[in-house]
């Protein structure tokens, strides 16, 4: 008996379970070299073959000398979706540029709060398809950028934005 009630339980799972919703995944692109390691902006973070490179430079850590934040254009999607590669500039004579990491997102947002070294967090905007995006947030961690923080949001009828918080 127990192993009839056994076998109807599983079958009554199995039942619940629902078909594919034909959701894709993107390929997430690989680095060149590891962040914290000595790098040339022209050709080192996620940067395509034959790139087509455009600067966004900014002056994150507040210390007046603009960190390199490259965007190799050949790489970008449909939706305005990129791959920025920040760069930190060398302090003294003899050092290397750094490289601190990729934001991926369409639009960044430095933030007010800050990081090791003085890093300002950046908020990157990556587009998703029906209105929705995701909004990403890095923060400078032992020497390179991080996320820290991920929120799905819908832009409403009224323009407003929309976003899920865990929290609530």
């Amino acid at each position: 008996m127990q192993r009839l009630a056994r076998s109807c339980a599983l079958f009554a799972l199995s039942a619940c379970v629902h078909a594919g919703t034909g959701t894709t995944t993107r390929a997430i692109p690989t680095p060149s070299v590891q962040v914290g390691s000595c790098a040339t902006p022209t050709r080192d973070g996620v940067i395509s073959a034959q790139p087509k490179l455009e600067r966004a430079d900014r002056d994150l850590d507040g210390d007046g000398t603009a960190e390199v934040i490259v965007v190799d254009r050949a790489m970008c999607g449909g939706d305005g979706n990129c791959y920025w590669n920040v760069f930190t500039s060398p302090h003294s004579a003899g050092e290397c540029a750094r490289y601190a990491g990729t934001f991926a997102a369409a639009a960044l947002e430095p933030l007010a709060s800050k990081g090791d070294d003085n890093m300002n967090d950046v908020r990157g905007y990556w587009n998703l398809h029906g209105g929705r995006m995701l909004l990403q947030s890095y923060r400078f961690v032992r020497g390179g950028y991080q996320i820290v923080d991920v929120l799905l949001c819908k832009r409403a009828t009224d323009d407003r934005l929309d976003c899920a918080d865990g929290d609530r």
